[in-house]
């Protein structure tokens, strides 16, 4: 994805952030919390100097100051001047002072299982503040299958943001208007990352022959190809057989979706990913039996990217099995969250990079909604809070 026009910053405790109007070349965006501003990214005069504070780089920490003109941060050193009158200075001793995070992963505003997700674009935003986040990639969904009205009906959604976003594009069917309209998307609007579910049965899911040639036009494209890696098949068969049993409460939901099928899903994607020789994007990775097929394909020299999400590092299944409906079913999400020893396990690979980033899979539900599935888990709307 291109790079948002501002840098934006943060300070724990503190939230330092530069607004500005929409960039017309592509789909971030920087928008004024109350919705608005006008022109391109130009400057609006601001300057902050953050003093003092641990400042936390890839390569190191430091004590050091922050000036930052426009929102854009012009100098890191220690004890900066200030020099002028209309320099806000923050003190920030003994806090630290990082760079704003980019959550890659995030579905806001968005139709699901009868329902949509209970955070907008305003609400999604100003959590992801409060907890340090500056920038996140939302999942835009097709209108019937339609690229260029899902965007639309996106567009429209994020006209209340206050903060930078990007797009993803998920790809729900095939055919020829298909096909070009993905060209569209990476040449008029700079959205070059498409998804791909191989999970959702009769809803989002996709076939191999659907993903192969999506795979192919990606790579014609130069962009991206993402996947949801559950058999979504085997998934509805380990459904049934879970009701079968009477085994109606969300602990039915990852007991009919063992790691064995997120394992298998993500083998197949990443040989069928070899076979067209392009990139693969392997999203919210949940179980020791997905980090495995990955790291596999990495050692081989395979260009595969695996992407961890906060409930799956620090979660365990338990929670599934609590006696209390609304509890248990806070935690339905897909792939779901696993057995004790996955989350130590991804976060051991991510920490050797064999999984690379991570993203939150924000996709929030209130427990009016969670309650559709109160007799038959398949119908609790998938998804659990990440921001912040």
């Amino acid at each position: 994805m291109a790079t948002p026009c501002r840098l934006l910053l943060i300070l724990l405790g503190i939230v330092a952030v530069a607004v500005a109007a929409p960039h017309p070349a592509h789909e971030f965006c920087a928008a004024a919390a109350g919705g608005g501003g006008a022109g391109s990214c130009g400057g609006d005069g601001t300057r902050i100097l953050i003093k003092g504070g641990t400042v936390v780089n890839a390569h190191r920490a430091e004590v050091a100051d922050v000036y930052v003109e426009d929102g854009v941060v012009v100098a890191v050193r220690p004890n900066i001047p200030v020099g002028e009158d209309n320099v806000k200075v923050i003190d920030a001793t003994g806090k630290y002072v990082m760079p704003g995070g980019i959550d890659p992963h995030t579905h806001l505003e968005m139709e699901f299982m009868g329902t949509v997700t209970i955070d907008d674009f305003f609400s999604g935003h100003a959590a992801a503040l409060a907890g340090g986040t500056t920038m996140h990639i939302d999942f835009v969904i097709p209108v019937n299958g339609n690229l260029t009205a899902g965007l639309e009906s996106y567009k429209h959604k994020a006209e209340k943001s206050a903060m930078d976003y990007g797009f993803h594009m998920a790809i729900t069917k095939w055919n020829d208007e298909v096909s070009k309209e993905m060209e569209v998307m990476v040449k008029e609007h700079g959205i070059n990352s498409f998804k791909f579910f191989m999970a959702y049965k009769g809803s989002l899911m996709v076939t191999d022959d659907l993903l192969l040639q999506g795979l192919q036009k990606c790579k014609s494209l130069g962009a991206l190809a993402m996947v949801h890696a559950e058999n979504g098949d085997a998934v509805a068969e380990g459904q049934q057989r879970m009701i079968d049993l009477g085994i109606t409460g969300p602990e039915g939901h990852a007991l009919s979706r063992p790691p064995v099928l997120e394992g298998e899903a993500t083998s197949r994607a990443i040989r069928l990913a070899k076979f067209i020789n392009t990139p693969l994007y392997v999203v919210h990775v949940m179980s020791i039996d997905a980090m495995e097929e990955i790291a596999k394909a990495k050692r081989e020299g395979q260009r595969v990217i695996g992407e961890p999400v906060v409930s799956g590092l620090v979660l365990d299944d338990s929670w599934l099995w609590d006696p209390d409906f609304a509890t248990a079913s806070k935690y339905v999400m897909s792939p779901p969250i696993r057995e004790a020893g996955h989350n130590k396990a991804l976060q051991a690979a991510l920490s050797s990079g064999i999984l690379q980033l991570v993203g939150t899979d924000h996709c929030t539900f209130n427990s009016t909604q969670k309650a559709f599935g109160s007799d038959d888990f398949r119908k609790i709307p998938n998804g659990v809070n990440g921001n912040p």
